[in-house]
């Protein structure tokens, strides 16, 4: 487990150690709304040379982040507005789960179902409004 107190200036560093700590290249976030779950993933996006601009997939439900070079990075999903986690496979939840590339779930429990079992988990706490409490735990 890694816990790490930041501030938005220090992000880039603490997403420079959650990608060296993730055991898989699928992570869940957990935390409540404005918890700051879409700045985290950006701060990730960046850290890992993507040159997408990053912003929550809410009501599309699925983004896609490229690499300079245009190779595909991942995808960012916001599970938020789904009603069954049946709904997760009809937007072809398997098939993005079976690529080599980093997944990024908003709100994963939401399809606690068919998620894989090897996930990075990790977990925001609102400390204040500039600060947050990310715990990561590889699964």
């Amino acid at each position: 487990m890694l816990k790490i107190t930041c501030t938005l200036e220090e992000l880039r560093e603490t997403a420079e150690q959650v990608i060296s700590s993730a055991r898989s290249k699928t992570i869940c976030f957990y935390g409540e709304m404005g918890a700051g779950k879409t700045t985290v993933i950006k701060a990730l996006v960046q850290a890992l040379g993507g040159t997408d601009t990053v912003n929550s997939p809410t009501f599309g439900i699925v983004n896609e982040y490229y690499f300079e070079n245009g190779e595909l990075l991942g995808y960012h999903f916001d599970f938020y507005r789904l009603n069954s986690e049946i709904e997760a496979l009809d937007l072809g939840l398997e098939e993005y789960l079976n690529q080599d590339v980093w997944i990024f779930i908003e709100w994963p429990e939401k399809i606690k179902s068919y998620l894989p079992e090897d996930t990075t988990d990790i977990f925001i706490n609102h400390i204040d409004p500039l600060t947050r409490e990310i715990t990561l735990q590889n699964s």
